[in-house]
């Protein structure tokens, strides 16, 4: 067997893996459970707000390490295809008293809008810890889950592309 027929057949079956998983958490949340919260500065915030419009919802903490590491690849993807409609939503939640999510997002150089006091969207969501990411497309499924920090998660990409289609 050819180089070039292995590489290909390994790409087929990355692919088919990456299909599955979209499918699994597609099965999984048939739509992605409406929430509402309160940002940093009491403003109400929803998931409705972003309706028709690709998202990327990021559960995370101000003390997560891997939150920090995770957050400019999401940054990245987010600048890469905003011609898209694409937003970033995170949800804060498991804070350190005293903790102000939104300011350390500026801090970082964000600008992406932050949920607090998540607690409640966290076991809607059944999220286990931070960071966990859903993938959102325009008809309000969450097509991906990523409960990992690593930015070279090629699915990462993947999702984001799934997500935008119209």
């Amino acid at each position: 067997m050819k180089i070039s027929e292995l590489i290909n057949i390994v790409k087929i079956t990355l692919v088919a893996g990456i299909l599955t998983t979209f499918s699994a958490i597609a099965s999984e949340y048939p739509t992605a459970p409406t929430w509402q919260l309160k940002t940093q500065s009491g403003d109400n915030i929803s998931l409705n707000d972003y309706q028709g419009r690709p998202v990327i919802l990021h559960f995370w903490a101000t003390w997560c390490p891997y939150c920090k590491k995770l957050q400019p690849k999401l940054v990245e993807l987010k600048n890469q295809y905003k011609d898209s409609g694409i937003e970033i939503v995170s949800i804060s939640f498991n804070e350190d008293e005293g903790a102000r999510p939104q300011d350390v997002i500026f801090e970082r150089g964000y600008d992406f809008v932050t949920a607090v006091n998540g607690e409640s969207v966290v076991d809607t969501y059944g999220v286990k810890g931070t960071p966990t990411t859903f993938f959102i497309n325009r008809q309000g499924k969450a097509v991906y889950k990523s409960t990992s920090s690593d930015i070279n998660n090629p699915k990462l990409a993947l999702a984001v592309q799934e997500i935008i289609k119209p």
